[in-house]
């Protein structure tokens, strides 16, 4: 069947205004995870799961809470450990049921008529949940009892602090197509970072955090994915980089199924459909970052993947994401005037405080030169200089 170019029109829900209004509430609580919020956008748009793997306190089960929250959905959520037994997630046993005969589970509010799931620290559960999860997660299905129960599920979110190393959770960790790290900021963070923090804990305390609305009904997101099909649409052209970036990944070493090959489409698409675009193009390949069975293959994949972005935004400057560009741009501006100000006050600097300013404006250097901007570019010429009389003071104190 030849591939078309364009997707039918008038089929698929409007959810453009929604979708950037959870963008936008997210990224104004939690700073520096941009790349972060749309994945887990991504992941309802195309229903498929994700896990968010880094250190604690890195916002992992904030962000997925809020997320949650903004979602007009059947919620469920779990902290597991190895003593976790199947009944607190699926429901117990119908014991009027039982007497009768029949095995069944009561599974009101539980996990199996939920549309967003949270399983946190989802790689500490036992064989008898991994094994009732699995289907779950894949088939959309559950058995209770006799009875076949088609799920509502939208997406399982699972966080972790540790990426699995047992064999015996390596099918779990397979039923999440994206696997997201979330690490703490960086230093030119951290004046915006007390800034957000306290205003969440503020909400927290006054409850203004629970009272926080939905903007998009779930009912919109099964429609969605009823008719997603016309998403499934590529490009010749993208088809063929695409292959060449899945040869490339598995010659790496990294491995990659024909099977997760084809539910990645979904990903790409859903990341067209997050910008209101009719058609996939190069930019939609970040998603490819995302996709490691280790951290370690993170950083080979962003080599794989970044020449192929970096070359159609140089070709598509008006492409870039601008509005998460503007945030991190806005950041790194703030703490440049912070040491220009801390540097021009004439105070002597401890060696100490000299080689964090030195690792600061580095780090923000290279910020900058992914950012990409014009202004951007301006404003590594003043980090240049502010390095050039941050390493004098330094070499001559």
């Amino acid at each position: 069947m030849p591939m078309q170019e364009t997707r039918p029109k008038g089929q698929l829900p409007r959810l453009g205004p929604s979708l950037q209004n959870i963008a936008r509430t997210l990224e104004a609580h939690f700073l520096g995870k941009q790349e972060v919020i749309r994945l887990m956008l991504i992941s309802a748009i195309a229903g498929e799961h994700m896990v968010v793997v880094g250190p604690p306190g890195t916002a992992k089960s904030a962000m997925i809470r809020m997320f949650a929250r903004l979602i007009d959905a059947k919620y469920f959520e779990y902290l597991l450990t190895r003593f976790t037994e199947p009944n607190e997630l699926f429901g117990p046993v119908d014991i009027s049921a039982f007497r009768t005969g029949t095995y069944r589970r009561k599974t009101e509010t539980m996990l199996p008529e939920s549309e967003i799931v949270f399983l946190d620290e989802v790689f500490k559960s036992n064989s008898a949940i991994l094994n009732s999860l699995l289907t779950l997660l894949n088939e959309r299905i559950f058995m209770n009892g006799q009875q076949r129960i088609d799920v509502p599920l939208i997406s399982v979110f699972g966080a972790s602090n540790e990426v699995p190393n047992d064999e015996t959770l390596m099918a779990i960790f397979d039923r999440f197509l994206l696997r997201v790290r979330s690490d703490n900021l960086d230093s030119y963070h951290f004046h915006d970072l007390l800034a957000r923090g306290i205003r969440n804990e503020v909400m927290k305390i006054t409850g203004a955090e629970r009272s926080m609305r939905p903007v998009l009904p779930a009912r919109e997101l099964h429609a969605l994915h009823a008719s997603f099909d016309s998403c499934m649409v590529f490009p010749e052209e993208f088809l063929a980089t695409y292959k060449g970036l899945v040869f490339q990944i598995r010659s790496e070493g990294i491995s990659l199924s024909d099977r997760r090959v084809i539910k990645i489409t979904k990903l790409l698409a859903a990341s067209a459909f997050l910008d209101g675009r009719a058609a996939c193009d190069a930019g939609d390949f970040f998603v490819l970052k995302h996709i490691w069975n280790n951290l370690d293959q993170s950083e080979i994949l962003a080599e794989i993947v970044g020449p192929v972005l970096e070359a159609y935004f140089r070709e598509h400057p008006e492409a870039r994401r601008h509005a998460a560009a503007e945030v991190g741009l806005d950041a790194l501006i703030n703490e440049v005037n912070l040491i220009r100000d801390l540097i021009a006050s004439g105070e002597p600097l401890s060696d100490i405080q000299l080689f964090s300013q030195l690792k600061s404006l580095n780090e923000i250097r290279a910020a900058l030169q992914a950012i990409g901007t014009e202004q951007a570019t301006q404003v590594g010429g003043m980090v240049d200089q502010l390095l050039e009389h941050v390493f004098q003071s330094s070499k001559f104190s």
